[in-house]
């Protein structure tokens, strides 16, 4: 029968010790985290191990379901947890569920480090299509999805969850924490739209910094301009840009190995804090606000990256789906205001995030609205840009033309 096994092994765990050793407290762990993946639970069994040599014993137990099993084994002596989840799709697709409840498992636990491994149990149906629907959440109301036909990779980092899929339209797809990043064959809507209305508003930029971006896509664009002499690139996580590097080529074009381009794997708002370089531009390449990226989305934060702004230097950021998260664009929008004097909103439907979707260029000086196609065309052809596949001038001005619901959030 059709269904889905997932399997983690999880070292070093850094949770309560107690969640290892109280067989009620696991048991009660499990079934909550079960019941909130959308799961239903018939039956349970749990048993504590006597202590040993000192140490205390381990517990093992099962949650039993109507769509198969969870099943947990504990090594207090070594901070380690297996964990063992299979639904049956039967009746219906549950591998979401089984997803949701190993992703908060391994979030309780906090393991240091994690081996994860998925395997596709039985046939296909003969009324079903074995393609995997991946399902991501616009808001409260609204999901969106795509389906994939392979899944490379799905592990915990110290930081996120990281998942790597192919599909045939999309390619090899990034998610982290259950959100789409990147996909080879629609990134460059997503990247251009980032990197070239702010990169071609300044007339000779020579060092850029990037929070995030583990991708490397939004650097090998940054690349593309001649005057770019220095990239530095910031991301908290090293799995990300390692992945990236060895299974996203078609995304970096080998600029995550680009002489000109630091890589830096730390905190994003500690390095803007701390260093003493300047730059030209400022791309915030980051991971949604809900996700351990917010710090870096508020008033306070892009106060602090105009100090190490270069005269004439600009930010660009992405702000979400204004139709979708309209809170969410208004405040950024805001925050931007309060503290640039030029503040510039655009927009454009990206496929990969299922939405329309809104970036905006932040400055003291410099106003990407007023180049003209010829200017932009000029600036293109004496930096030698030919290779973009969504970004031309006519579009630039297209970018910049918000549609009257979005005009409303600034």
């Amino acid at each position: 029968m059709e269904g889905l096994h997932l399997t983690a092994d999880l070292a070093a765990c850094r949770c309560d010790p107690t969640l290892l050793t109280d067989s009620a407290r696991l048991a009660d762990l499990c079934t909550t985290l079960t019941v909130g993946a959308g799961l239903t639970v018939v039956a349970d069994r749990w048993h504590r191990f006597p202590d040993h040599a000192g140490s205390p014993g381990g517990v093992t137990g099962m949650l039993l379901l109507a769509e198969s099993h969870l099943a947990v084994h504990t090594w207090p002596e070594l901070g380690g947890i297996t964990l063992d989840v299979y639904v049956c799709n039967f009746s219906e697709d549950n591998s979401e569920k089984a997803r949701r409840l190993m992703s908060g498992l391994e979030d309780a636990f906090q393991p240091g480090r994690s081996r994860r491994q998925h395997l596709d149990r039985g046939g296909p149906r003969a009324d079903a299509d074995r393609d995997e629907v991946v399902l991501e959440d616009l808001n409260d109301h609204s999901v969106y999805g795509f389906r994939f036909q392979r899944r490379l990779l799905y592990t915990r980092t110290r930081h996120q969850q990281l998942e790597l899929l192919e599909s045939t339209q999309l390619g090899r797809t990034l998610r982290l924490d259950g959100r789409f990043m990147t996909s080879e064959k629609d990134e460059f809507f997503y990247h251009e739209a980032l990197v070239h209305p702010v990169a071609l508003a300044h007339p000779f930029p020579e060092r850029a910094l990037i929070l995030g971006g583990g991708d490397g896509g939004a650097a090998e664009e940054l690349l593309k301009h001649g005057s770019v002499e220095h990239v530095t690139l910031v991301d908290l996580d090293a799995e990300v840009i390692e992945v990236a590097r060895r299974e996203l080529a078609d995304i970096h074009r080998g600029a995550l190995d680009d002489p000109r381009v630091r890589i830096l794997c730390e905190d994003g708002g500690l390095f803007v804090d701390t260093t003493e370089d300047s730059f030209d531009l400022v791309l915030l390449d980051l991971t949604d606000p809900e996700t351990p990226a917010g710090p870096l989305y508020t008033r306070a934060f892009m106060a602090r990256l105009k100090r190490i702004l270069a005269p004439g230097g600009a930010v660009v950021i992405h702000l979400g789906a204004p139709f979708f998260e309209a809170e969410q664009v208004r405040a950024l929008i805001g925050s931007l205001q309060d503290t640039f004097r030029i503040v510039s909103p655009y927009g454009l439907h990206i496929p990969l995030y299922g939405a329309y979707w809104g970036m905006a260029v932040a400055s003291d000086d410099l106003d990407p609205v007023s180049l003209s196609a010829l200017e932009l065309a000029d600036r293109l052809q004496r930096r030698a840009i030919t290779d973009l596949r969504y970004y031309n001038p006519p579009v630039h001005a297209g970018l910049f033309a918000l549609p009257n619901f979005y005009r409303e959030l600034t």
